[in-house]
């Protein structure tokens, strides 16, 4: 399974080649087939250049400039429509996400999930000097979110995340222009019907630059996107469900992949949710 890595970034210059260089060396190392297609988000610092050199000497690595406006979203979004691999997983610019847990990612679908999800607040996840407001305010919205969907999941807005391609394709269209397409993207996955794992995952703030997330711009986005989806969960009657989504809630397992879904064979750190 070839693995795509789409990196959004808006002049991330000071950390943008140590990122990529994580990434690629970490899947290397572990054997994984991969691209990692760096978006540059309209930036004026030297941000695409950067990684183009880096594509100089590792032709795995590419920069496209988005074709929209500017937004995280839209860069995720064009992302989206330009990678080649068999799945893909978001990444931070900021190397704030480890590379060590998209190798967990890629095993985890290699055994047939759809999706891989990790959360940084459940037991065997490590969190560096995350800042303590926005804490509380992630705490609050996953909180208030876990409760709308009631999916387990705690860590719903975080944008580290791997999708199987044809999730990618099942969730169409997508609305979010900015940071709720972090929610957007998770919650049509589960509720169309696509079974995810769940896994701790490691995560340190950022070393260099200003994170783009501005919570008094979101507020209303990520309210929004909710909505959105919540309404289609429960007022569609299943229209836009995966079509082998069946009335007990389970999607049936691929053929040849069932055997190897047991509890025998995943980490034992790894949750494993069908809807």
């Amino acid at each position: 399974m070839k693995l795509s890595v789409v990196i959004p970034a808006h002049n991330e210059v000071e950390s943008i080649g140590t990122t990529v260089d994580a990434v690629a060396g970490e899947l290397e190392r572990s054997g994984i087939e991969y691209e990692v297609l760096v978006v540059d988000d309209s930036s004026g610092d030297g941000t695409g250049q950067r990684v183009e050199a880096i594509g100089e000497r590792n032709p795995r690595v590419r920069c496209v400039r988005s074709p929209y406006q500017a937004g995280f979203g839209m860069a995720v979004r064009a992302g989206l429509e330009a990678f080649e691999g068999d799945a893909v997983a978001i990444v931070m610019a900021d190397l704030s996400d480890s590379p060590a847990d998209i190798v967990r990612y890629h095993r985890v679908l290699e055994r047939g999930y759809d999706c891989a999800f990790g959360s940084r607040f459940i037991r065997g996840s490590e969190v560096v000097d995350y800042p303590w407001f926005k804490l509380i305010i992630n705490r609050v919205v996953n909180a208030g979110i876990r409760v709308l969907f009631r999916h387990g999941y705690n860590d719903t807005t975080n944008a580290f995340k791997a999708y199987r391609r044809e999730v990618v394709e099942h969730i169409q269209p997508l609305l979010s222009n900015h940071f709720n397409l972090t929610v957007e993207l998770p919650l049509k996955a589960i509720v169309r019907g696509h079974s995810y794992a769940i896994l701790p995952i490691s995560w340190t703030n950022r070393a260099h630059g200003q994170s783009k997330l501005r919570l008094t711009e979101m507020g209303s986005r990520y309210l929004f996107i909710v909505l959105y989806v919540f309404l289609e969960h429960h007022l569609s009657r299943g229209d836009y469900r995966r079509p082998d989504w069946t009335p007990m809630g389970r999607p049936r397992f691929r053929p040849g992949l069932s055997q190897v879904r047991g509890a025998e064979e995943r980490d034992p750190s790894e949750r494993v949710t069908s809807r």
